[in-house]
């Protein structure tokens, strides 16, 4: 790498940051089971603690994603003590994701559901969260409907979305001014027949009706085999309407695997979006960069950090892209050219570049041997082991 690709790599890295979610280091699962380790968080102070430890050796993870019902037993009450956790262990509570999927009176739907009691609990589950979030100093509310239907006529499709224009106007009135509603979508499951919030272009439509303060949030797991994602990315940047993204990686559809290990290169072309958007406009919009995934295998705080190392790899690779040459021969249409300007970005090894970035933060050079070498790992499972122990039994 050259010093100028060396400075542009470091100059991408000080603006890049990576929420990572707290339910990432509990116990999970599959629709089948529930798969324990030894060391998974059984705590939000736990999770708070493990999230910590990415922060601590990879500098770039200071908020972290919180679930309503799972992270704040008490509500608006916990809210507090959540706040005095996370500054405990040197993080600080990012976006807020109510749950209106859980609970069994969410059978038939939420905002959509044809009882009115039912979507007024929602809705007002949903307003207690951007209550919370307003207490925590929180930003973004992160919208994720299970709603649809398994079977033709079962539901009035129309009446449903009707519905969810009235509870996002709703959710969008009680935002402060710095606030966003990040609204979500997923193309099936646990809905099979249809999904109120199917595609982009429905999330989009939501969102707009919702009000100015709302945009669309892209998971990269909930498309289609072989859906165009980068594309997609690309239309939501001229609208002004992406939000924020929910990393994972998948063989066929929300697998949410780990970042990059299915397909590296959708990754560096989705963030090669956001590149091109800033060089070609002056202007760097808002986009939170959440991880979503499940570390259901994988020991969790480790898979959590090589999430990060990955994603800090493939934007810095994604920077590197000379967008003068590339603009030029689209232009011209020399097709071969343009697909090798972005081939050899991709192809370039920017770990060198990230190491000596990590040294100038005075971070480690390698942020899982560093944690590996911590000895962390081990302390939490010998003190977590008996309680982890006594959720196999709970859970069988």
């Amino acid at each position: 790498m050259t010093p100028s690709q060396e400075e542009r790599v470091c100059r991408a890295l000080d603006a890049f940051e990576i929420e990572i979610p707290s339910w990432g280091f509990a116990n999970t699962g599959t629709r089948f089971g529930k798969f324990i380790q030894a060391a998974a968080a059984t705590t939000i102070e736990e999770k708070l603690s493990d999230a910590g430890q990415v922060h601590h050796f990879t500098g770039c993870c200071p908020t972290v994603a919180m679930h309503v019902l799972w992270d704040f037993p008490n509500g608006k009450d916990s809210a507090r003590q959540v706040m005095e956790l996370a500054a405990r262990y040197g993080v600080r509570v990012g976006s807020i994701n109510p749950n209106v999927f859980q609970d069994q009176i969410y059978k038939h739907g939420s905002l959509g559901n044809p009882e009115p009691a039912v979507r007024k609990a929602a809705l007002d589950h949903i307003l207690d969260c951007v209550d919370i979030a307003s207490e925590v100093g929180s930003r973004d509310i992160s919208l994720w409907f299970g709603d649809g239907s398994n079977y033709p006529g079962t539901a009035n499709i129309r009446q449903r979305r009707a519905w969810f224009q009235e509870g996002l106007r709703a959710a969008h009135d009680r935002l402060s001014p710095q606030q966003r509603l990040l609204v979500e979508y997923k193309p099936f499951e646990p809905a099979f027949y249809h999904t109120d919030i199917a595609d982009w272009g429905m999330a989009l439509l939501l969102a707009r009706a919702a009000g100015l303060q709302a945009k669309v949030l892209v998971d990269t797991g909930h498309h289609y085999h072989a859906q165009n994602i980068e594309q997609i990315v690309a239309w939501l940047l001229a609208e002004d309407m992406l939000g924020g993204f929910h990393f994972n990686d998948r063989r066929y559809a929300d697998d949410d695997l780990t970042i990059g290990s299915i397909d590296p290169y959708q990754v560096f072309r989705i963030f090669h979006e956001i590149h091109l958007y800033i060089w070609e406009t002056g202007r760097r919009p808002l986009i939170a960069c959440m991880i979503d995934q499940s570390h259901n295998l994988k020991p969790k705080i480790e898979e959590t950090i090589q999430t990060v190392m990955t994603a800090q790899e493939l934007y810095a690779k994604a920077t590197l892209v000379d967008h003068d040459t590339l603009a030029r021969c689209q232009r011209q249409c020399t097709l071969v050219d343009a697909e090798e300007c972005l081939k050899s970005a991709f192809a370039e090894d920017v770990r060198p570049a990230i190491r000596a970035w990590r040294r100038s933060k005075g971070l480690p050079e390698d942020p899982l041997a560093a944690f590996r070498q911590s000895g962390y790992a081990e302390r939490i499972a010998a003190d977590r082991k008996e309680r982890n122990a006594g959720a196999v039994a709970s859970y069988a």
